[in-house]
């Protein structure tokens, strides 16, 4: 019924005292026997930052590490913890690319299931619309390995990594020329 990813089938401990008894109570929660700590698997938030140059085209970088190493993506990342999605989009920009955004709108939120060593988390994917001056100061840094420009028609979902990626591009070309 579940992968073999899912979190059932991943964690066999309390996190809080180690028990070994320790079983899931339903698809996403889990009740420990002996010290009774329940634990629920909830969405993580993560941003996802849409880009577009003077020619309309939408700014995808290239992964570089796993999971989906090479694969097409947006940039962005998982929300630190007290930090709000508007200073997460701004902060991943910098780290990822490292040039400024002056201007974040708003343009949707898109569920996902991120598998990373071997775990699924599931996610939350908060997509802005930003604006920066610095287009052409763009440098590939952190977790990306090169960015790149394309027409929204243009982008091959199997070069996506994630269903909220896709999700949003077609999404975008949905509602192309009402944003």
């Amino acid at each position: 019924m579940y992968s073999n990813t899912h979190p059932v089938n991943v964690l066999k401990f309390c996190p809080r005292c180690g028990s070994v008894h320790f079983p899931a109570t339903g698809n996403r929660s889990f009740q420990c026997d002996d010290c009774s700590f329940n634990y629920y698997v909830n969405s993580s938030a993560a941003v996802a930052v849409l880009l577009f140059n003077e020619k309309g085209e939408l700014l995808l970088t290239r992964r570089a590490i796993e999971p989906h190493l090479g694969k097409l993506d947006l940039p962005g990342g998982f929300i630190d913890p007290m930090e709000s999605a508007e200073q997460s989009a701004v902060r991943e920009i910098q780290e990822e690319l490292g040039i400024p955004v002056h201007s974040l709108k708003y343009f949707g939120s898109f569920p996902n299931e991120y598998v990373f060593s071997g775990f699924s988390v599931f996610t939350i994917d908060l997509a802005f619309f930003a604006q920066t001056e610095n287009l052409n100061e763009m440098t590939a840094m952190d977790d990306v390995a090169s960015f790149e420009f394309h027409k929204l028609q243009d982008i091959d979902p199997k070069e996506m990594p994630s269903i909220s990626m896709f999700n949003i591009i077609k999404e975008l070309i949905k509602r192309e020329g009402t944003y």
